[in-house]
């Protein structure tokens, strides 16, 4: 099974990062992202990918094609510039890397790498997430429903204290940044049947706009319930509270 990565976006809300590099190349703990997102894959038997480039896609390029040698430990002969790698590190990941467009939305950069899909079940994620969900257990619960399409689902912890105030306007309780909040939402990983992107148009198409209702209306998108940790890196807030526990040694999706 393949896993299509979506690393394309602009990221403008952590411009301080995204400026110089595409959102999914941003680093906690020494690694970007992407390959923290890739490992967790790994972790379930996907070892092939495609990520999705777009906006300096060529950071992600380099990054790849120089990742055997940066792992590795070298030899090298200054004075004939030979080199030879004594011992690597790097995981057996096989990837393609393509290039979907700068300003391509989310479905038209999966329509785009539909040739590269075969007519097997497949996996998508966005390039900016990072969870301990089970992979596996999504994939089972897919193949047991018979639907196009199975989204995850997750309840984000919410960001303000929620008061619960009586008639008398007496606060009756208190509930410090409740997981219940917002309730549950799209969680960004997807497990999809090819025929799931017969209902993306173009590239002008948001994969979370028409696609999804749609599949939703003609009943063919189901929720994989995400009761563990899940959170994207949108802000510096995010990367630094990523980064805070990845420090201290409490972050859920390392294995």
């Amino acid at each position: 099974m393949k896993a299509v990565i979506l690393a394309g976006g602009l990221g403008t809300r952590i411009a301080e990062e995204s400026d110089y590099k595409p959102k999914p190349m941003v680093e906690i703990g020494g690694r970007p992202l992407l390959w923290h997102i890739m490992k967790n894959y790994a972790r379930h038997g996907i070892k092939e990918f495609v990520i999705c480039l777009g906006y300096k896609g060529y950071v992600i390029k380099e990054y790849f094609f120089n990742y055997y040698r940066h792992t590795a430990d070298l030899e090298i002969n200054l004075h004939t510039g030979e080199a030879s790698v004594l011992n690597s590190q790097a995981e057996d990941w096989n990837i393609m890397l393509i290039d979907t467009g700068q300003d391509t939305m989310t479905g038209g950069r999966v329509k785009r790498v539909r040739q590269h899909l075969g007519d097997a079940t497949f996996c998508l994620t966005y390039g900016d997430g990072l969870s301990d969900i089970d992979i596996s257990s999504e994939i089972a619960f897919h193949g047991s429903h018979g639907k196009l399409a199975t989204v995850a689902a997750v309840q984000p912890p919410g960001r303000f204290g929620v008061l619960n105030i009586g008639s008398e306007s007496n606060v009756t309780s208190f509930e410090e940044k409740p997981q219940d909040e917002i309730g549950w939402i799209n969680g960004g990983f997807f497990i999809l049947e090819p025929a799931a992107l017969d209902y993306i148009e173009g590239d002008e198409t948001s994969f979370e706009r028409a696609p999804l209702t749609n599949l939703a209306k003609d009943g063919q998108l189901m929720a994989f319930r995400h009761h563990g940790f899940w959170q994207p890196c949108d802000t510096l807030r995010d990367k630094r509270e990523l980064q805070a526990l990845w420090d201290t040694g409490n972050a859920p999706w390392k294995a």
